[in-house]
């Protein structure tokens, strides 16, 4: 009997110890803040999401309400973009691909159309030139026309040019889709298989996806993704973790530099969604702040459902919000509330 109780105590000491360890490790924060933050702005926000922030190799904290969990999967829009950017990243670190080299080297059909100076950092970066709608609701009924994103992007060489390439902003749909193209070509394997071989899988991303659902039938990569908070969390890890996930490289750090370096500082900015008119871009992601330097603190990639996913550089944390809601302008003044009630608990490090 003795010998049950000794083990039993010895049991009980260990799952204390280990509750008192996780006390420790969060008591360093109080989050009451953000708590009053997503409370305050629920009958905006809704009733269904997720909030997750993640520092030093763990989430340091973790709020779910209504229908989401961690792992509820939801589009995630214009997040899909900094997937996409990443990925084409894997194919320059291998050089397959150079971020200058012109599209028309893979794809002649935009020599055929007059498009031939078009280059990859133009197309991850929006400054194609090519006519586009920024109509969500036309873009989407547009693209319910293709079969494929091959028969898409050649529809892009035949459109017009509104700019010369790399002389204007117009944030869209296109650049992104004509870069995904090029990496079909390229590995001579459809998008979202190559999506899930060199990014989802090593990620541990198991419930994302680019495969198409619903009506459409061809891949998006510049919208196009499924996703949960908890894998997109592995996604925002890797790149605040300057591209390695789990002891494993992923990216290379200039890669991540590279993406995170803005581009579009010296032209005509045509257009922008008004979330985010005060930003710049990188490649496939915002760039919120800067320091004095001009390089890039705060990076994000906030998509037309609901997800916000952003990383501070300076105070080292990655956080994400999945909502059920569209954003729009009076989301992003709860997003910069949510921000400074984090960072008030959150040292920073640069000047």
């Amino acid at each position: 009997m003795s010998y049950k109780i000794n083990a039993y105590c010895r049991k009980f000491t260990l799952v204390l110890s280990f509750m008192l360890l996780c006390l420790i490790g969060k008591s360093q924060y109080n989050f009451a803040e953000v708590d009053q933050v997503l409370t305050d702005n629920q009958k905006t926000l809704g009733n269904s999401l997720v909030t997750l922030i993640y520092k030093d190799g763990k989430l340091i904290y973790q709020k779910a309400t209504g229908e989401f969990n961690i792992k509820t999967k939801a589009p995630i829009a214009s997040c899909s973009k900094w997937l996409t950017a990443a990925l084409v990243m894997t194919f320059v670190e291998e050089g397959k691909i150079s971020l200058d080299d012109k599209v028309s080297t893979y794809l002649p059909v935009f020599e055929t159309y007059g498009k031939s100076y078009i280059t990859i950092r133009q197309c991850l970066s929006h400054q194609t030139g090519i006519a586009d709608n920024q109509k969500a609701i036309a873009k989407i009924l547009e693209r319910r026309k293709f079969e494929s994103l091959e028969a898409e992007v050649n529809a892009f060489a035949k459109k017009e040019i509104a700019a010369n390439p790399g002389t204007s902003f117009f944030y869209g749909s296109i650049g992104l889709n004509i870069a995904g193209r090029v990496l079909e070509v390229v590995a001579k394997k459809k998008f979202d298989a190559l999506m899930k071989q060199r990014i989802f899988t090593p990620l541990n991303m198991k419930y994302s996806s680019f495969t198409p659902e619903d009506y459409d039938n061809s891949v998006n990569p510049s919208g196009g993704a499924v996703s949960t908070a908890g894998d997109y969390m592995n996604f925002l890890s890797m790149i605040l973790d300057k591209g390695t996930f789990m002891g494993k490289r992923i990216l290379s750090e200039a890669s991540i530099t590279q993406m995170q370096t803005i581009q579009n500082k010296s032209v005509s900015k045509k257009y922008s969604p008004k979330i985010t008119e005060s930003y710049q871009y990188g490649l496939g992601e915002w760039i919120e702040e800067t320091d004095s330097k001009g390089n890039s603190i705060v990076i994000s990639s906030p998509g037309l459902f609901g997800a916000w996913p952003y990383i501070d550089k300076c105070r080292n944390y990655a956080c994400i919000i999945f909502i059920k809601r569209d954003l729009d302008e009076e989301q992003k003044e709860i997003h910069l509330a949510l921000k400074k009630a984090i960072d008030k608990q959150i040292a920073g490090t640069c000047n």
